[in-house]
């Protein structure tokens, strides 16, 4: 980044954090960060194209609602990893298999959290290459389908603009066509299988995490070596599955719809109040 970049980057953050202390006109913006107006004018209409600022009636500018949805998601991102950590340990305690937490990140799912498998599995993908800060394909793993399922028609065409099909394995989907039947499904079920889709020799069964509002926020998912567990075998695991997210998103503040921790594991549904 050149230094005339680093300076505009430097006086467009200093203007933002100065509208953190209330609503500004051009004048007193350009009065803080000691530009001319033209060009505290500039940068205060790139900000709010970006949705960062936003210009009043009154010609004021006051901070825009997209820092409010970005510090929602940083939020998110950082409590959802620490609310979930010791249902990812039990889940890995009862059987052993690998556990990730999984968040979307437009086309690609972003590994937030990992509970290693109680047995050796450096020969495959479930080694180091599944690490915390990994990403991988969200249609080709059983953790991205189940959040992209939850977006909009238009969040999902945006999420798949440009995405190839790179067909990994011979059971990889090929089409944007092939995957969005298959979400159909996953949206109905509340869950997804990987049936050696991105590696050849693992599967995976996730599901999906709920945040305040309802919409799926990240992914649960409990993967192992083909030789290690079949598809049936890691199946019988989803009632547990299930039973987990929903506590996940109970503790974090969600209210999903009761649906296995009653019969499961008799985990009664406190009913949350109303905020309206």
């Amino acid at each position: 980044m050149g230094d005339g970049m680093s300076q505009t980057v430097d006086r467009a953050l200093t203007i933002l954090a100065s509208l953190g202390e209330g609503p500004a006109s051009l004048e007193q913006a350009a009065g803080r960060i000691g530009v001319h107006k033209s060009t505290a004018l500039r940068l205060l209409r790139t900000l709010e194209e970006h949705g960062f600022v936003h210009r009043q009636s009154d010609h004021r500018y006051r901070l825009g609602g997209r820092l409010f949805s970005l510090a929602q998601q940083a939020l998110e991102g950082i409590d959802v990893r620490q609310v979930s950590a010791p249902y990812l340990a039990s889940l890995n305690e009862r059987y052993g298999h690998t556990v990730h937490l999984a968040v979307l990140e437009g086309a690609e799912v972003l590994y937030l959290d990992k509970v290693e498998a109680r047995y050796p599995c450096s020969d495959s993908w479930l080694g180091p290459a599944s690490r915390i800060g990994k990403r991988a394909p969200a249609a080709a793993t059983a953790a991205g389908r189940v959040l992209l399922a939850d977006l909009s028609e238009d969040q999902l065409a945006a999420a798949l603009e440009n995405q190839e099909f790179p067909a990994r394995t011979p059971r990889s989907l090929r089409s944007a066509d092939e995957l969005r039947t298959e979400l159909t499904a996953v949206r109905r079920q509340g869950w997804a299988l990987d049936q050696g889709e991105y590696e050849e020799a693992v599967n995976c069964v996730a599901a999906p995490i709920q945040g305040i509002d309802g919409t799926a926020i990240a992914a649960c998912a409990i993967s192992a070596p083909a030789r290690v567990a079949s598809v049936s075998e890691l199946s019988r695991l989803l009632p547990e599955l299930l039973c987990t997210v929903e506590a996940v998103s109970l503790a974090y503040g969600g209210s999903p719809t009761p649906r296995w921790c009653e019969n499961r594991c008799g985990a009664k549904h406190a009913v949350r109040a109303s905020h309206t």
